[in-house]
């Protein structure tokens, strides 16, 4: 019964308590469980010798029962016969007290063959409740083994994201947060700074073309004014 207490201390183990090697007692639970099978296995062949033994002692004891029956009918057909002048009474007499002999010892082969087949099954009755047991602890190791195994995968997937968790360094992650934001703060500064630059360039070279506009319109009037008087025209185009 040492492997029922064992499996059992195994299934009923916190997770926590064996994360780092859980890989032993899930084998530990398997050849266990592989064990109790061969167990059963035994205890099933045991059952059955004990089971064909009492059905055998029952049939012997039954056999011998229907032989003191005959024995006894021969007996008074004997008697029969040397009441009715058949036979010699007194060879009726010796045989009948033969068949009478053999009655008993029939009779006495008939209750050992039975007080034997009463313990035989006596002792099958004890096997098949220890063959029920043992199915039952199988099939409820097998289950407590499905979980065992959830169990496991569970806790070493938790065992890895913690893991990992605890390896995270969130102070030097906030520091390198802050010093990304600040390089963005710093680009988008300095794109805006060109932005404002571009803005003003373009307002110069406006401001520039505006004045040598007026420039050249005054020179074209002069050029036109000059032009008239070389023609000999007035102000209103006819000459002078």
């Amino acid at each position: 019964m040492g492997i029922f207490s064992r499996i059992f201390k195994v299934a009923q183990a916190e997770s926590h308590s064996v994360v780092d090697k859980l890989e032993n007692p899930i084998k530990m639970t398997e050849q266990g469980i592989r064990d109790l099978k061969l167990d059963l296995q035994g205890a099933m062949k045991s059952l059955a010798e004990v089971k064909a033994s009492a059905i055998r002692m029952k049939k012997d004891g039954t056999a011998q029962k229907s032989l003191s029956t005959d024995y006894e009918r021969k007996a008074m057909a004997l008697l029969q016969r040397a009441q009715s002048g058949d036979l010699d009474g007194g060879e009726a007499d010796r045989l009948a007290t033969e068949a009478l002999s053999r009655k008993e010892e029939a009779d006495k082969r008939a209750r050992e063959y039975l007080t034997n087949y009463e313990n035989q099954q006596k002792m099958a009755d004890q096997l098949q409740s220890k063959v029920n047991k043992l199915k039952q602890a199988i099939g409820k190791y097998e289950n407590e083994l499905i979980t065992l195994k959830a169990r496991a995968k569970t806790a070493e997937s938790m065992k890895k994201i913690n893991k990992q968790m605890a390896s995270i360094d969130s102070s030097s992650t906030v520091a390198m947060l802050e010093r990304m934001k600040e390089k963005v703060n710093e680009e988008e500064s300095l794109a805006e700074a060109y932005g404002e630059l571009g803005d003003a360039g373009a307002s110069v070279d406006e401001e520039i073309d505006k004045a040598l506009e007026g420039a050249k319109a005054e020179e074209v009037s002069d050029s036109l004014a000059a032009l008239k008087a070389k023609m000999g025209l007035n102000a209103g185009g006819e000459k002078a």
